[in-house]
């Protein structure tokens, strides 16, 4: 399997653990990460809130570099998946086309249309199948109970990313089953991270991802894992401030979706680039027999 690969603005700077992590496990899979170094940001919450044409442009510019290669396009970050598969869909109204089109006419750039995006969460569950990730497990992670962390933009808007209901998802469980672990329910596993008001209402931000952390917890929650580096940044990186808005200890490991997979898979925890983590996921790799050098 060949793709091209588009790992967003995070993953190449403060989340390079995922990018790491998720290069790691394409080479385990034999996927094949095709880059192209001209792709650009997706524009989300930036052009998108100011000039709908632009963003489309920017977006629909990566998918037809994709489509000029003959490859659909891997993200690796919710946010990412949502701006680039709505693009396609924008596109297809012709008053948009018509603008996106004269846009990119001066660059060279025309798009069929035919590029899919396709989240790495997805490609793992659908493409490759729990199956064959189950009968790639060397480190079964027993005894490690995980509560999934969706968010919101790889479920929602529903209608629009066609994928699995934005109230009761089961792929990512059905992924933390393979490899071994305790996939936990909790209702704050479909909501949203807090990450979009960071920068305008810190403190709101921080009660809405100390509220997730919690329910998680409450559930016997060990760890959470995320397929987005903007709820990573919320419920790792910036922990510290959830535990404050909650008033109380947190102590919560939160662990990319490859990282995950590629712990089952036999990784070395400096190889997920672990020890990258804000809050230590020593106490999480004690449970699985991967060691405690992953501590910052």
């Amino acid at each position: 399997m060949r793709l091209a690969y588009y790992p967003g603005c995070v993953a190449q700077a403060s989340g390079k653990e995922l990018d790491m992590a998720t290069r790691w496990v394409c080479r385990s899979l034999g996927v094949e990460l095709v880059e192209f170094p001209k792709f650009s940001c997706c524009g989300s919450g930036f052009s998108d809130e100011a000039n709908e044409v632009l963003t489309v442009a920017l977006n629909v510019r990566n998918l037809a570099l994709a489509e000029g290669a003959g490859l659909d396009l891997l993200t690796v970050c919710s946010t990412c998946t949502g701006m680039l598969t709505l693009a396609n869909l924008r596109y297809q109204d012709p008053k948009v086309k018509a603008r996106v089109d004269a846009a990119l006419a001066p660059l060279g750039i025309q798009y069929r249309g035919t590029t899919k995006v396709k989240h790495l969460l997805r490609v793992l569950t659908e493409d490759i199948g729990v199956e064959k990730i189950r009968a790639k497990v060397v480190r079964p992670l027993g005894g490690l109970k995980i509560g999934a962390f969706y968010g919101c933009h790889l479920l929602r808007p529903a209608d629009e990313l066609n994928w699995e209901s934005a109230e009761e998802p089961h792929a990512f469980e059905d992924l933390l089953s393979a490899v071994g672990a305790t996939p936990v329910y909790y209702r704050g596993r479909v909501m949203c991270c807090g990450f979009p008001i960071q920068f305008v209402k810190p403190d709101t931000a921080s009660r809405i991802a100390g509220r997730q952390i919690d329910d998680a917890k409450v559930h016997g929650a060990d760890a959470m894992a995320t397929p987005c580096p903007l709820c990573h940044l919320s419920l790792d990186a910036y922990q510290n401030q959830a535990e404050k808005a909650v008033g109380h200890s947190l102590d919560m490991p939160v662990f990319h979706v490859p990282q995950v997979v590629g712990l089952a898979f036999g990784a070395s925890p400096e190889e997920l680039g672990l020890g990258r983590h804000l809050v230590s996921t020593a106490p999480a790799l004690a449970k699985v027999g991967a060691g405690a050098r992953a501590s910052p």
